[in-house]
């Protein structure tokens, strides 16, 4: 028996992650939204209002659209993780029609225009690292103003939804499945009671579900179906599968029929990947179309030079055949591999190194083979089109060879195909980038315009107006009248994909934000959305890096020195005065291998000294020169990595504690946090404690505390939604849960208020939560936030301004001034009035220097808490005279009144008169003039506040001054 305790123990490591931790059920999930909703409707700060600052001019990913075909101008646009929107006026503008929902996630909508009847499948039907899983369909009948959950809770993804052409309750629904879990839902399902109950007609297996469906519109019992076999998991992606195939059913999809094998000459196999179909119907005359992604390897080319040196041929070269080399063949490698440009790798020094035997050859290909590259070496198929002109009995290649540079090794993100309903040649494929064919797929041409994004996911062809097209991608929407040669943008909307968020010190202060797929963007904090920037020429927003943005980190000595980059490790230090860029990712050594860098590699300025600069990889490493030189100062801080085609073992998150040098913590995406107090020369493992294999989405070392650590667990690539924040007051030694009473929702950030030690904030994939008890209790706080993904956060410390950064809705901004000073002597009192702002006087006030402008009133707001609600009833004073008094219906916790400075009518000839009394010798009279709206203003003063309240009464102060 002791023998077998030791062969487990030693086994340990290579077991950690053989048990798959069990998915949240779809139940808990939905009873999560109904926690979300209390805590909303229970919370001290529902009144913090947050204001939207943008940027929308990159817009953000695009999952589906529906058009009306009888009038194009109205259209409805699934944003991936920003909701539906509904444009009326051809894409000018747009409005969110589902954003109360227990989601916003889209993967596909349809629509019946006759009936004004939307049907929605919630859950992105891609499958990349941000795709959020939805909690099945939703309809709504009156155009989006109401809407009934219908079920199909445990799909997660939905791939597409298809309407009866005839009959309003009839509809069949392809369900994709869970991301990173088995599961047995997945399949295509079919209603004929308008979504009231679902029967399951076709079903493959557990990792394989439906992506895409067509129905013949001409014959409705005729229909197609696309599966996709597809496993994601942290370290890997399998993108097809043996059960990737499509499906033909001839009874209304009751039944179903395989109709691509071998036989037929379409590909099978474990090659075979996404699958996205299209239908042409004329009359008796149908063309099924079928763009696929073939993850089969494709042959290696021969060596077109036989002095070519490659990794292939240095894998088993002996010492004696590479000092035979020609130099020149050597040099070549080195520089055509991109090795680093310093005396280490100069070409008579790797010859050297070989020839005393301190590296071999194949020491040059380790170095640049990191565990994944392996399954890069030969390039896969990639995008083909297929067609069937017999109903899927036979089916042939429409293209020679290969559609280079379309999708690449990532064709999963792709996989739409649309040909026009006019003409059967003319055909549309989507990857990177959009292609057009007008002879039926023998050739195509790019139709990518300059102000059109690379990545496609949705397009409609108008079937009535030729060349008429409209396109979804990631970055929002494009319409072309042309197909395809020329576009219009309409990116109107603040739906930006943001994956991190950061402030300078500059007034007014910039905000920083890296996008998926649109860079690192940077504008100020005062941005107000309009339409200006079209006649000035400049956006408020100026983008500083391409690729997908990741974190950034701001020098506030200059508030110019920025730190950021793009996925996979690439950082730069940018000058923004000059937009000098220097590349400061450090390398390893030669006779090493590879660092690995997750997506978004994490970076760390030190408050001590912002020269200080730390990175993760799998290792730490610090740079005490902004960059320009780093130390590794840590072996692998992760379990070591898993073989698959994504970086895994790899460090996710870096903080140092504010209140101490050299005091940091690590977390990386196996689930280890670990800890040095010296720097990172020496470290410790304080993980074990803890739920083991979740992603560590965020560290943070308390700045009220030094021996105070935070952090958050993230299941969402286990499919698990559970909130995991844990404390700890010694270092990471114990550890105690702070998440009580959220709701089963992925955590994706945590921040403790700079200010108030007590407040905390979590920000889920589907809200903002604050507690202002150091995480006994939590609430909601998202007036005016939406229920977008809160993927990052942070407080400006200066302006006790929180930013938020939503993956789907852009960057909002709120005061927590009041916020952080909610202390429990103020939470105790039934009633309490925080310190007013003053005013600064304006003789304009009420009126506009053109009658067609709209007036701006001044507001003045009072801040003040409530611990039950009610009336309140506001007067303003000046000395024993009461200017004017209202009420106002207030709320438990936090409010704001606001007062907008008028005079009440009977007063104003009093106020005047008593305004005059004091005056001067040679002094004008102060004369009050009624404003173009009909109002008269209060003038310049210090004037009382009084707010009654069930018999009680509170005095505040308001000052009005020129300055």
């Amino acid at each position: 028996m002791k023998s077998l305790n030791l062969l487990i123990l030693l086994l340990l490591p290579f077991l950690s992650f053989a048990q798959q931790p069990p998915y949240t059920p779809a139940k808990e999930r939905l009873a999560g939204f109904e926690v979300r909703k209390e805590l909303n409707e229970n919370s001290l700060v529902s009144n913090i209002e947050f204001t939207s600052v943008g940027p929308t001019v990159m817009s953000g990913r695009v999952a589906d659209l529906a058009v009306n075909p009888n009038n194009p101008t109205e259209f409805y646009v699934a944003y991936a993780a920003g909701g539906l929107w509904k444009t009326e006026n051809n894409g000018i503008t747009f409005e969110p029609v589902f954003d109360n929902q227990a989601v916003l996630t889209m993967g596909d909508v349809a629509v019946d225009w006759e009936r004004n009847i939307i049907w929605v499948g919630t859950g992105e039907n891609n499958s990349s690292r941000s795709s959020y899983s939805g909690t099945g369909m939703y309809k709504s009948t009156d155009g989006g103003k109401t809407w009934s959950h219908l079920g199909l809770e445990e799909s997660h993804h939905i791939g597409r939804i298809v309407l009866h052409p005839n009959d309003p309750n009839t509809a069949w629904v392809g369900v994709l499945g869970h991301l990173y879990s088995p599961n047995q839902e997945r399949g295509l399902y079919k209603t004929t009671d308008g979504g009231a109950t679902w029967n399951k007609t076709l079903f493959v297996d557990e990792d394989a579900g439906i992506i895409d469906v067509v129905v013949n519109p001409n014959a409705p019992n005729e229909l197609y179906a696309a599966s996709w076999e597809r496993k994601r998991r942290a370290w890997n992606f399998w993108e097809g599968g043996a059960n990737s195939k499509i499906f033909k059913s001839v009874d209304g999809g009751e039944t179903w029929d395989v109709i691509t094998d071998a036989e037929r000459a379409f590909p099978t196999g474990e090659g075979v990947g996404r699958i996205g179909l299209d239908l042409y119907v004329d009359g008796d005359k149908t063309i099924l179309y079928a763009f696929l992604d073939n993850q089969d390897r494709r042959p290696e080319d021969e060596k077109e030079e036989d002095d070519v040196l490659t990794k292939d041929d240095l894998r088993d070269m002996s010492k004696e055949d590479f000092l035979q080399l020609d130099e020149k063949q050597i040099s070549k490698f080195i520089s055509s591999n991109r090795f680093p440009d310093s005396d280490e790798f100069e070409t008579s020094n790797i010859i050297a190194k070989v020839k005393d035997g301190s590296i071999t050859p194949l020491t040059l290909v380790e170095y640049l083979e990191n565990a994944n590259a392996m399954l890069f070496d030969t390039p896969v198929i990639g995008g083909e089109l297929y067609k069937s002109e017999d109903g899927g009995h036979s089916w042939t290649k429409t293209h020679e060879g290969f559609i280079d540079d379309f999708v690449y090794s990532y064709g999963y993100y792709f996989g739409e195909v649309r040909v026009a309903d006019y003409d059967s040649d003319k055909v549309f494929i989507m990857g990177v980038p959009i292609l057009r064919s007008d002879d039926g797929g023998k050739t195509f041409k790019s139709i990518n315009g300059d102000n059109v994004h690379v990545d496609h996911h949705a397009l409609w062809v108008n079937p009535n107006l030729k060349g008429h097209i409209i396109n979804g991608n990631d970055g929002g929407v494009n319409i072309s009248y042309d197909d395809g040669e020329s576009w219009t943008k309409c990116n109107s909307p603040a739906v930006g994909t943001f994956y991190t968020v950061n402030y300078d010190m500059a007034k007014p202060y910039n905000i920083y934000g890296g996008l998926q797929d649109n860079g690192v963007w940077v504008g100020s904090s005062n941005y107000s959305a309009s339409d200006r920037w079209h006649s000035s020429g400049r956006y408020p927003y100026q983008s500083i890096m391409g690729g997908d943005g990741m974190q950034i980190a701001v020098d506030t000595r200059d508030n110019n020195t920025v730190y950021t980059g793009y996925q996979f490790g690439n950082y730069f230090r940018i000058n923004q005065a000059t937009d000098q860029r220097t590349y400061i990712t450090p390398s390893h050594k030669l006779g090493d291998r590879p660092y690995r860098w997750n997506w978004q590699t994490p970076i760390h300025l030190s408050i001590h000294n912002e020269d200080i600069l730390y990175m993760g990889s799998n290792k730490f490493h610090r740079s005490m020169n902004q960059g320009d030189d780093f130390e590794t100062l840590s072996d692998d801080l992760t379990k070591g990595g898993k073989k698959g085609d994504v970086a895994f073992g790899t460090l996710t998150s870096i903080h140092e504690s504010p209140t101490r040098f050299g005091l940091v913590y690590v977390g990386s995406d196996d689930g280890l946090i670990h800890v040095t107090k010296d720097g990172g020369y020496t470290w410790k493992k304080i993980s074990d404690n803890l739920p083991q294999d979740m992603w560590v989405s965020r560290v943070y070392a308390s700045a009220h505390k030094e021996s105070r650590v935070y952090i958050a667990l993230n299941g969402y690539r286990w499919d698990k939604f559970t909130a995991m924040i844990y404390m700890s007051d010694n270092y990471g030694e114990n550890w105690v849960s702070v998440a009580n009473g959220l709701p089963a929702e992925s955590v994706n950030v945590f921040k403790e208020d700079p200010n108030n030690e007590k407040v905390l904030y979590v920000g889920t994939d589907h809200a903002l939560y604050v507690s202002i008890n150091g995480g006994k209790s939590w609430m909601g706080m998202n007036q005016g936030l939406p229920d977008a993904p809160v993927h990052d956060l942070v407080v400006h410390p200066r302006e006790s301004e929180i930013i938020i950064a939503t993956h789907g809705r852009s960057i909002y901004t709120a005061d927590v001034k009041h916020l952080q000073i909610l202390h429990d002597s103020i939470v105790e009192k039934d009633f309490h009035l925080f310190a007013i702002n003053k005013m600064r006087y304006r003789s304009n006030w009420g009126n506009t220097w053109s009658k067609w402008l709209e007036v701006q009133e001044p507001t003045v707001k009072f801040p003040v808490y409530l611990k039950s609600g009610g009336k309140v009833t506001t007067k303003i004073m000046s000395d024993d005279m009461e200017l004017f008094s209202f009420d106002t219906d207030c709320r438990k916790g936090i409010n704001y009144i606001e007062y907008h400075l008028e005079l009440a009518p009977d007063i104003v000839k009093a106020y005047e008169e008593a305004l005059n009394q004091d005056l001067k010798d040679g002094e004008d009279p102060i004369t009050l003039e009624e404003a173009g709206n009909e109002k008269t203003y209060i003038y310049k003063g210090n004037y009382k506040i009084i707010l009654e309240k069930d018999g009680k009464t509170l005095e505040g102060k308001l000052k009005i001054s020129d300055k």
